[in-house]
């Protein structure tokens, strides 16, 4: 049979010559190695840049803010992420990481998730300076929305005592849970006490306890009654420390 007009005549390849099958072998093995050895491509936590404005984002958002807001924070929550490469949270530059938060939050002042992200993730790292920048982060979003924000403050207070060992830091979030939260659950708005009572301030504790009764506040039996008897247990305590001379 005739071949077509143009096409090139294939050749079986056992009759390649056996010194370009080695040099070709060798030619691959060359290109494996060589990317085997080349360095993998890091990423640079540097990358994440700070997003536009707020106003630009409502506009390219075509009415639908909240959808938006949802997607900055999965864009952010991913950046750490990324395909083939891993960026550790510490080494994230917080400034970007709190604007993303800060944009998703302007445009859904409803949304829970930024402020999640930064108590139980952000908060979290071992960088006590970044710690601190976005536990300020939430307690400043929690000002501007006592009501519905208080939870990620409370927990900032946690992360505050526990891994920072900051109490007075600790103490002054959960002073502004109690002062500006009013429908916060019984456990976050005593927190305080707590507290106090764990930086030796016992006098102070019971001072605090006492008004919290004698000031109607708290109108639920079940939490008058515990704080009845935390009070009970705070005054006995500071009976049987203070000395007998001056009972």
């Amino acid at each position: 049979m005739r071949q077509r007009f143009g096409a090139a005549p294939q050749r079986p390849v056992s009759a390649v010559p056996r010194a370009a099958k080695i040099v070709l072998a060798a030619a691959l093995a060359l290109q494996v190695a060589w990317h085997a050895a080349a360095p993998r491509p890091v990423a640079t936590a540097s990358s994440l840049e700070i997003p536009p404005p707020t106003a630009w984002l409502r506009a390219l958002s075509f009415g639908e803010p909240i959808a938006l807001s949802a997607l900055l924070v999965l864009y952010l929550q991913a950046f750490d992420n990324q395909p083939g490469l891993s960026i550790p949270f510490k080494d994230l530059d917080y400034d970007a990481v709190q604007a993303w938060l800060e944009r998703a939050l302007e445009l859904d002042p409803n949304g829970q998730y930024p402020l999640l992200m930064a108590s139980h993730v952000y908060a979290q790292v071992p960088a006590p300076l970044k710690q601190r920048q976005m536990l300020e982060f939430v307690h400043r979003q929690f000002l501007k929305d006592p009501e519905r924000r208080w939870r990620w403050l409370a927990h900032a207070a946690i992360t505050a005592k526990h891994q920072l060992k900051d109490t007075p830091l600790a103490l002054r979030y959960a002073d502004d849970i109690a002062r500006h939260a009013r429908s916060a659950d019984a456990w976050a708005r005593q927190m305080r006490i707590f507290i106090l009572e764990d930086m030796g301030e016992r006098e102070a504790a019971t001072i605090l306890l006492g008004g919290l009764l004698a000031g109607g506040e708290v109108t639920d039996a079940a939490e008058i009654r515990f704080l009845a008897e935390r009070l009970e247990r705070l005054e006995n305590v500071e009976k049987s420390s203070t000395p007998s001379e001056f009972r």
